[in-house]
C-alpha cells in the first residue's frame, strides 16, 4: 500500500509537530496497554467498590487522540472482520517526568519520538495474539502526515521509523505503521516513562530472568545472575537497557522487552490477576490517573470502557502457544552505524498469516541481537470448565468441556523473523 493511500485515512486531524531531539532510550508500551485493559475490564464488569464506569469514560475520552476525521468507530470488538490492530507506542518525551530519574530532562527541548512500536493483532475466532516488535532504528518510508496549520507534510522515502511520532504524533505513526502491514490500524496508545513506572506497580511487578550480572553505567541498571521481580523504576531500567545485553543493539533489547512483556501476560492470565479485584481496581484507576497525566494516550477508538472489556475477555483465554512476539525481521544497513533495513519479503509472510487468519510457527532464533535464549516452558494456567458453550465477545463460541475443533491450519515464519511464544520462558543474555 502506498503511503498515504489508506481509504480510511483522508482527512485526519492536524497534531502537533515537534522538534528532533537526542537520542533517548525506550520503554515498552505493551505494559500499560494490558494493564488498562485487564483493569478496566474487571472494573467494568463487576462495578468494584462502585467505581462509576461513565466517570471512567469521559476520564478516558478527554484526552484522546483522533487517528482519522472519517473512521466510524466500531461499536464492539465482534464489528470488526480480519482480526483487531492495536498500535502501541512508548515515546521518550520529558514532559511530567521526574528529573532525579531521568537527569537528561533538565536540558530537554521538548521532542518527542516513538522510540518503541508495536503492533499486536488479535486475530478472529479461534483467538490469537501475535506481538510485531518494530526496531526503532529501521529505515522506512513514512507517508504524508497532517500540518498543525493544515495541509500536510511532505512524504519521506526513508526515516527511521522513530522519526514518525515527532511529525505528526501517534496518527502519523500508524499511517507508517499501516504502510508497513498493508493494514489499517484500529486502535492505538502511547505511553511516557512515568507512566511505565505507575503502571508497572499497580500491576505487582514482573518477574524476569538474567543469566549472568548486569551492571550498565546508561540506565542504572545492577542485576545479579538469577530470577528477579521488577516493578517501579527497576522495571523501566530493564526495558530501557541495551548496553550490557546482547549485542548491545536495539535488537536484543526488544528481545529483552519480550521476555519482561510474557512474563507480564502470564501473570495477567493468572489469578494474581484476573482473581483480584483489588489489584483490577488499581490498575484501572491508575491507568485513569495517568491517562488524566498526559503520561498516557489512547486513540478516539480505544477511550471506551465498554470495548476494553470485550478485548481483554477476547485474549484474557488465549494458550499460551497462541500469544507470540516476535521482531520485524531486518538487516543491517551496512554504514557501521545501528541502523537497520526492512526485509519485506519475510515480513509479508507474517502479515499475511495474520489476515488470512493463520497460527504461526516460529522457526528464526529467539533474539535478532542475541538478547535472550529460551531455558524452558511455564506451566501452562488451570482452565476452569464452563458446563454450556459460551458466546466470545467476538461472536463465537467457547467449545464446551470435551468438544474438539478442527486443527488450526499454521504458517511456518521464513527463519529470518525471531520470536518466541508465550509458553516459552527465556533469561536476558548478558553481552
Amino acid at each position: 500500500m502506498g503511503a498515504g493511500k489508506h481509504p480510511s485515512r483522508e482527512g485526519r486531524a492536524p497534531l502537533a509537530r515537534h522538534a528532533v531531539v537526542r537520542e533517548r532510550h525506550p520503554l515498552v508500551s505493551l505494559l500499560a496497554m494490558l494493564a488498562v485493559v485487564v483493569g478496566v475490564a474487571g472494573v467494568s464488569a463487576t462495578g468494584l467498590l462502585a467505581f462509576n464506569v461513565w466517570d471512567a469514560a469521559r476520564a478516558l475520552s478527554a484526552n484522546a487522540v483522533v487517528l482519522d476525521e472519517n473512521e466510524v468507530i466500531p461499536p464492539s470488538l465482534g464489528a470488526i472482520e480480519g482480526g483487531v490492530n492495536l498500535l502501541l507506542v512508548g515515546t521518550d518525551s520529558c514532559e511530567g517526568q521526574d528529573v532525579k530519574l531521568f537527569p537528561r530532562c533538565a536540558e530537554d527541548d521538548g521532542g518527542e519520538r516513538n522510540d518503541v512500536t508495536m503492533l499486536v493483532h488479535i486475530s478472529d475466532e479461534p483467538r490469537r495474539v501475535t506481538v510485531v516488535s518494530f526496531p526503532r532504528d529501521m529505515i522506512v518510508p513514512i507517508p504524508a502526515c497532517p500540518h498543525p496549520d493544515g495541509g500536510e507534510y511532505s512524504a519521506m522515502s526513508a526515516q527511521m521509523i522513530n522519526a514518525s511520532y515527532m511529525y505528526g504524533g501517534l496518527a502519523c505513526t500508524a499511517r507508517t505503521v499501516e504502510s508497513l502491514i498493508d493494514d489499517q490500524i484500529d486502535f492505538a496508545a502511547a505511553i511516557r516513562w512515568t507512566g511505565v513506572i505507575n503502571m508497572s506497580d499497580a500491576i505487582g511487578g514482573v518477574d524476569v530472568c538474567v543469566a549472568g550480572d548486569i551492571s550498565d553505567r546508561h540506565t542504572g541498571l545492577s542485576l545479579t545472575a538469577g530470577t528477579h521481580t521488577l516493578q517501579g523504576e527497576k522495571a523501566l531500567q530493564f526495558l530501557r537497557i541495551r548496553h550490557g545485553i546482547g549485542d548491545g543493539s536495539d535488537l536484543g533489547r526488544i528481545s529483552n522487552q519480550q521476555q519482561f512483556m510474557s512474563s507480564m501476560v502470564r501473570k495477567l492470565q493468572s489469578d494474581a490477576v484476573l482473581a483480584n479485584p483489588s489489584v483490577l481496581l488499581n490498575l484501572a484507576t491508575t491507568a485513569i490517573d495517568q491517562v488524566q497525566k498526559k503520561q498516557l494516550l489512547l486513540s478516539q477508538s480505544l477511550a471506551n470502557p465498554t470495548l476494553m472489556a470485550q478485548i481483554a475477555m477476547a485474549v484474557k483465554d488465549v494458550p499460551y502457544e497462541d500469544i507470540v512476539f516476535v521482531q520485524y525481521p531486518t538487516v543491517y544497513s551496512g554504514d557501521g552505524a545501528s541502523r537497520v533495513l526492512p526485509v519485506t519479503d519475510a515480513a509479508d509472510v507474517l502479515f499475511a498469516a495474520l489476515r488470512d487468519n493463520k497460527a504461526l510457527t516460529l522457526t528464526g532464533d529467539a533474539s535478532q541481537g542475541f538478547g535472550v535464549e529460551v531455558t524452558g516452558e511455564a506451566a501452562k494456567p488451570t482452565a476452569t470448565p464452563s458446563a454450556t458453550p459460551s458466546a466470545t465477545p467476538g461472536g463465537g463460541e467457547t467449545p464446551a468441556p470435551g468438544e474438539t475443533t478442527a486443527p488450526a491450519e499454521r504458517v511456518e515464519l521464513p527463519s529470518q523473523i525471531a520470536g518466541t511464544t508465550a509458553l516459552q520462558t527465556t533469561c536476558t543474555l548478558p553481552e
